[in-house]
């Protein structure tokens, strides 16, 4: 019996080590899909947090009772009333109780996750004063940033190529993941993304900010996020747009106050020169003419010589 309760012990210590050593890889995985991982991937803003709470908390609980509740009626209906165990069947068909109880159950359950749901899906529309302006648009098949408060036109954001995966030292599977020029934004703030496409209908989706938006041709959506750690953080286009679907991730690079700046400086356009004033223009105005000085009474003027 002791060695029976060693072994079970050991296994319930084996699946503590495991689990452990899952949430420590997941940690080292942040922003990104971590094999092998369960439930949603991490959180790293509070739109996620919020949507982490309704999940966790509110529809796994809800989802599990249910479920429970349902095949224990299938076991007790199976066991109960099979032909065996209850050879003459019951004559009766209605029972009113029951069925106001599974009509208003139901009711209540959805009105407490409508509750949950509607707050959740405020808190996305009820931005707070966003420190900073991201447009991005998608195109088949790719995306551009811009950002309109710090002057920094357009530029197109593609699928990192596998060989330069390697060659940048990323791991091999942000293969498609990983893009030419991630957007770029500074820690702890608010940050405005403005999304809109210029084709068709595509969908800027990250998961670890809890973003997904519809870019829609001719339609300006906006969502927005505060990242709360420093590092890298993927998502993908997540609406079917035509053969390259797969192949236009979305890749946001959190950096610190002043690492931002700098990458501004590098990507804002040039200060365009101040002409020269023109010389003539820089000349000074021409002395008016002193106005003639009448001549004292009695005095006649000088002949012209």
């Amino acid at each position: 019996m002791k060695s029976k309760f060693q072994g079970i012990a050991s296994v319930v210590a084996g699946a503590g080590a495991a689990m452990m050593g899952s949430l420590a890889f997941a940690q080292e995985r942040l922003g990104q899909p971590t094999p092998g991982g369960l439930g949603l991937q991490q959180a790293a803003s509070p739109l996620k947090h919020d949507a982490h709470f309704f999940h966790d908390i509110i529809l796994l609980p809800i989802i599990t009772v249910i479920c429970l509740f349902v095949l224990a009626l299938l076991i007790w209906v199976v066991v109960r009333y099979n032909r065996k165990a209850n050879p003459v069947p019951a004559t009766w068909s209605h029972n009113t109780a029951i069925e106001v109880a599974w009509t208003l159950i139901p009711v209540l359950i959805l009105m407490v996750i409508a509750v949950f749901s509607f707050r959740l899906l405020f808190d996305y529309h009820n931005m707070p004063k966003p420190d900073l302006t991201v447009k991005a648009v998608g195109y088949q098949w790719n995306w551009g940033y811009e950002y309109p408060d710090q002057k920094i036109p357009e530029y197109i954001s593609n699928m990192l190529p596998e060989d330069d995966v390697a060659k940048r030292g990323l791991p091999r599977d942000v293969y498609r993941l990983a893009a030419t020029e991630p957007m770029v934004v500074p820690v702890d703030k608010v940050v405005r993304v403005q999304v809109t496409a210029a084709d068709v209908i595509h969908a800027f989706a990250l998961p670890a900010f809890g973003l997904k938006t519809d870019a829609i041709p001719g339609r300006l959506n906006e969502t927005w996020f505060k990242a709360e750690k420093v590092g890298t953080y993927y998502g993908q286009c997540s609406e079917l747009c035509g053969v390259d679907h797969a192949f236009m991730p979305i890749e946001i690079k959190v950096v610190t106050q002043a690492e931002f700046d700098a990458w501004v400086a590098t990507k804002a356009p040039a200060a365009t020169p101040v002409a020269a004033p023109d010389a003539a223009a820089a000349a000074p105005a021409p002395t008016p003419t002193a106005a003639p000085v009448a001549s004292p009474a009695g005095v006649a003027p000088a002949a012209p010589l």
